[in-house]
């Protein structure tokens, strides 16, 4: 499965093929190829970007986002020839399509919720509890901006591909200016964008539903938690996260046993 189009910053195109691939998913460029897992988040503004060797790529996000929805944890190669992904709709929506034409099995995530914990990075609060599945809510708070403020998804792969996965990608009506100096791309395609506006939601192609930012963070954090092994068995709650935010609050949970690999909960035999 072939897919191409420009990225939400310079507007590079990037082609991606998507094939069957024994073995964890990984990403591939250039002839190098690492598996998802061992790349490490790299800073980036309003993105996810990741490092592994000779592999960088910026805005895998919703790709991430699509394979963590689905539990596409093994059998998925993504092999891309630039280094920022295509914005395609703004969401996960295309990238769930793609894979779901490839016909990979789901497995089970690499990371267990251990026991109950918080973690607070400068404005965001996560919180995490043990459970028997993936459960990942989100609250997000943009002040009198007329947008619901929590979206919620209980693990269900045809869930998150019929509800958070067309979520589009949004700013701010008053940061477009900012967004267009730092190298927005002219070449993104209007119906993939919300606008955050004093008088509604704007959206140059479906309408945009209250709650279709909160699920947007929802599906980012998805794609955050994808790139540690996740979303993890266990409830993850998060206020106002962010990109950085999350890869933080990963880290110290891992530091903390909060989240452990996936068997270490078992009781030896």
């Amino acid at each position: 499965m072939e897919i191409a189009g420009p990225g939400l910053f310079g507007g590079k195109s990037c082609n991606v093929q998507i094939s069957a691939h024994p073995g964890p998913t990984a990403l591939a460029r250039g002839g190098a190829r690492a598996d998802v897992v061992d790349f490490a988040p790299v800073p980036a503004t309003r993105a996810t970007a990741v490092a592994c060797g000779a592999i960088a790529a910026r805005g895998v996000e919703h790709l991430f986002a699509a394979l963590g929805g689905l539990g596409l944890h093994d059998g998925v190669l993504v092999t891309i020839d630039a280094d920022e992904l295509p914005i395609l709709d703004g969401a996960a929506a295309a990238w769930c399509r793609a894979l779901l034409a490839l016909g990979a099995p789901p497995a089970p995530p690499r990371l267990v919720v251990a026991r109950e914990g918080e973690i607070a990075i400068r404005g965001s609060v996560y919180r995490f509890a043990p459970a028997d599945a993936p459960s990942v809510r989100v609250a997000i708070d943009f002040g009198d901006l007329p947008v619901a403020r929590d979206a919620a998804w209980g693990g269900d792969p045809a869930d998150f591909v019929s509800r958070i996965a067309p979520a589009r990608t949004f700013a701010r009506a008053d940061e477009i200016d900012a967004l267009a100096a730092a190298g927005l791309s002219a070449t993104v395609p209007p119906s993939s964008v919300v606008l955050l506006a004093p008088s509604g939601l704007l959206a140059g192609g479906a309408p945009a539903a209250a709650d279709e930012p909160a699920r947007h963070k929802l599906l980012d954090l998805v794609g955050d938690l994808f790139l540690h092994g996740g979303p993890p068995r266990g409830l993850v709650d998060a206020r106002r996260p962010g990109h950085a935010a999350t890869h933080e609050a990963v880290a110290a949970a891992r530091r903390e046993g909060i989240l452990i690999a996936a068997g270490k909960d078992r009781a030896p035999r």
